[in-house]
């Protein structure tokens, strides 16, 4: 049997591949075990309530733990530096969960004006019925922070590189300022994933992913996660798992342990076509603006370079001629794309690309109005085609997307 992993004693590429994993005690398996059972048999009574669970209950019930899940579990906890993980079946399921469990009536939270519609859209709509203020600010300014902060703000929820606009958050600055006036610090690390920034060690409370995206990476399986401390761990999964009921799929689970083993050489891999493909694009004649972390065009290039350590696969861009040019180019690629896959959705080893327009966005899911609307627009103008750079070749991505804009 193979001894445990001390996970402060290797690498990321190492934690990413033998984290949660063991071979298999009875075969000999070195590959992980894929158990489908929704029930266990116990060699003694075990309580019928998932508040009795320790740390050191066997399994009893899939949607307490299942083994597959828990394996997947661990391994993201490792590679993320947290004490703990829960699983969700999606990542709305994660974000929900932090939302739901952390925020009762009367409280407050401030969340980034811009971040993924699902979360955007739950925080407007869902959590003012239920009795909770929800503030939006331009969280890439520390100050708005701040400044929008009570002392009934329980919740600081950011999202960087948020989506799409691809502008960034100083997580240490966010954390400080939550945790002075006696609130959380939860971070979206969806675009970043944990091979590009590590919130937790920056002073963030919990680490939401939706799996989905680069940490399954092959576009198979969707799945949420939450990485946290032990006690906030707990709480999550008997009051999230266990009454919400929104679990992991063991068969998800799985496909995502094996996406992870591969995850560090990935994000390299995403980050370099990215890179080059931003640097030829910032050079096309019908292209106006170029948003990428690592590019050093980038408003807040130098925060990048010190908070991330891999500036991932996300770019986006925006096109000259308005309105009608982007729509129509849009209309171009999604009938004459070769390559390149005119799809939402993002993190898969296939380049995706998608439009979206500004008016929609600022009416729909964010609701943005007066300066909130004019820092958005000077990010995205009249619409920004968001790309998801997967591990084809950059030149070959570039003649895909040149010959229909």
């Amino acid at each position: 049997m193979a001894k445990d992993l001390d996970p402060k004693s290797v690498g990321p590429r190492t934690l990413a591949v033998h984290a949660g994993e063991k071979p298999d005690p009875t075969t000999g398996s070195s590959a992980p075990n894929l158990v489908m059972s929704s029930t266990f048999v116990t060699e003694k009574p075990e309580g019928f309530s998932a508040h009795e669970l320790t740390e050191d209950s066997p399994f009893v019930y899939a949607r307490w733990q299942n083994p597959t899940v828990k394996s997947f579990e661990d391994k993201l906890a490792a590679v993320e530096g947290a004490e703990a993980c829960v699983a969700f079946a999606s990542g709305m399921g994660a974000a929900a969960a932090i939302l739901f469990s952390e925020l009762s009536s009367g409280d407050h939270m401030i969340l980034s004006d811009v971040s993924y519609a699902g979360i955007a859209e739950l925080s407007r709509d869902t959590l003012p019925r239920m009795g909770i203020a929800v503030s939006t600010v331009n969280c890439s300014d520390a100050a708005n922070i701040e400044a929008a902060m009570r002392p009934e703000t329980k919740l600081v929820f950011i999202d960087t590189p948020c989506n799409p606009l691809l502008r960034l958050t100083d997580i240490a600055a966010a954390a400080r300022i939550a945790h002075a006036g006696g609130a959380k610090l939860a971070v979206d690390n969806t675009f970043a994933t944990p091979i590009g920034t590590n919130p937790l060690g920056l002073g963030a409370d919990f680490v939401m992913h939706s799996t989905t995206k680069y940490v399954n990476g092959h576009g198979d399986a969707v799945g949420g996660a939450v990485c946290c401390s032990l006690e906030a761990a707990r709480h999550l999964r008997s009051e999230a798992i266990v009454h919400y009921g929104g679990v992991l799929s063991p068969f998800n689970a799985w496909l995502m342990a094996r996406g992870m083993a591969t995850l560090p050489i990935r994000m390299r891999a995403h980050e370099e076509t990215a890179t080059a493909l931003a640097q030829m694009l910032e050079s096309h004649p019908k292209i106006e603006k170029v948003l990428y972390p690592g590019l050093p065009s980038h408003p807040q290039h130098n925060l990048a370079a010190t908070q991330m350590k891999n500036f991932s696969g996300m770019l986006t861009f925006r096109l000259k001629g308005g309105v009608a040019e982007g729509q129509a180019a849009a209309e171009r690629l999604a009938a004459g794309l070769g390559i390149v896959h005119y799809a939402v959705s993002l993190g898969h080893h296939r380049t995706l690309i998608c439009y979206m327009p500004t008016d929609s966005l600022l009416e729909t899911s964010f609701r943005l109005e007066g300066e909130s609307a004019e820092d958005y627009r000077a990010y995205a103008g009249d619409g920004v085609f968001r790309v998801s750079v997967g591990l084809e070749d950059a030149e070959d991505l570039y003649k895909d997307l040149d010959a229909l804009l």
